[in-house]
């Protein structure tokens, strides 16, 4: 059987999403040639090399409702005039130009969702724009045959709406190889218990800000902030109107290896959005997996698949509430807890050697090869 040339879809600019590099790379390893197409944004960085074919596409506006309509139109007219022997779209933004030509053209669509796209905070606010999303959703996800999502609670979400249960492929690292890299090297204090919160979401209902705040009662304390998102602003503002400009470290968004150099030197790492509808309750956040890889424990929210991990590894602390007080209390306790801190270190460890993608991507190798063999 010939190699078969297969698109796959994203709306980010294809710098830092690791879960669709990992993606790539099983589709490329089966024999396949993959032409991955996202987009190209103002502060974009120069991709690294990888073993196939990238595309970056520019549309009319960066954000907003023109901008999906811009991607999909560029998308639908990038499809329809090549050829393409199978689409892989990632999340609802790339969904409908993919189905309509896989429809057209009579070839296999494999629809991977990294989170529940409608119930984002950003779209319950715009109930309008919301609606459209879920006329797209509710018009192709019953006819769908290859589906992927993160965790099983997503899942579930999607059997009782739409009637099909999605595979699980759970955003988990590679296998993490320490860099030894120290923390004088990385320009960070070596006498000082250093939490780290990281991810290229970071926004508004990650409990960035009541951090940064718990901070003022904890003098000892040293919070690393590192990735990008529309929370980075406003703890840049809380930083410097409470003048804790020694105790918090911005890092913006660097390369995978890079950032874990930072995670691994770290004493605990923090997860602590908020449940602000479906979307972030049934999150799995990859920092999670990212911390167990690092040895490091984790201080977590009570997110129904974050706390499962946590509490399945004993690898770190569940939060019943996030707020100023809890969060001085408990990382009061760790901070100075040294013999419970190098128990979850090792829990962490022997989770890592679980929680890794060489475990996990059989489930994605089966699924692709269903569909594009």
């Amino acid at each position: 059987m010939r190699n078969k040339i297969i698109y796959v879809l994203v709306s980010s600019d294809l710098t830092t999403d690791n879960r669709v590099a990992r993606t790539c790379s099983e589709l490329y390893s089966l024999g396949h040639k993959l032409i991955l197409v996202g987009r190209i944004k103002k502060d974009s960085t120069t991709l690294f090399e990888r073993t196939y074919q990238t595309r970056r596409i520019s549309t009319l506006v960066d954000k907003g409702p023109l901008f999906y309509a811009s991607l999909s139109l560029r998308l639908f007219f990038i499809l329809l005039f090549r050829k393409v022997d199978g689409i892989l779209a990632n999340d609802l933004d790339t969904l409908l130009p993919a189905y309509l030509i896989a429809r057209l053209k009579r070839i296999p669509l494999v629809y991977d969702s990294h989170e529940l796209f409608t119930e984002v905070p950003e779209l319950i606010e715009r109930p309008r724009i919301r609606n459209i999303w879920l006329s797209i959703e509710k018009m192709i996800l019953p006819k769908l045959k290859y589906m992927t999502t993160v965790n099983h609670s997503i899942a579930l979400v999607f059997k009782e709406k739409y009637g099909i249960l999605p595979t699980v492929v759970r955003n988990v690292p590679y296998a993490y190889t320490f860099q030894k890299c120290t923390r004088k090297e990385l320009g960070l204090p070596e006498d000082k218990f250093i939490i780290i919160i990281q991810g290229s979401g970071l926004n508004i209902g990650r409990g960035v800000e009541e951090v940064i705040l718990a901070l003022r009662k904890l003098e000892n304390l040293v919070l690393l902030i590192v990735g990008s998102g529309d929370v980075i602003q406003k703890a840049k503002d809380l930083t410097r109107e409470n003048k804790l400009e020694k105790q918090v470290i911005f890092i913006p968004r660097i390369p995978y290896q890079e950032m874990m150099k930072y995670t691994e030197v770290s004493d605990l790492g923090l997860s602590l959005d908020k449940p602000l509808g479906m979307n972030y309750m049934y999150s799995l956040p990859n920092k999670i997996f990212d911390y167990l890889q690092a040895n490091i424990p984790i201080l977590c929210t009570d997110l129904k698949e974050v706390s499962r991990i946590v509490k399945t590894y004993e690898c770190g602390t569940v939060l019943e509430q996030l707020n100023e007080e809890t969060l001085v209390s408990e990382l009061k306790n760790l901070s100075g807890n040294y013999p419970l801190i190098k128990k979850y270190k090792e829990n962490a460890q022997s989770g890592a050697k679980i929680e890794n993608w060489e475990n996990e991507k059989s489930k994605l190798i089966e699924i692709l090869q269903r569909a594009f063999n």
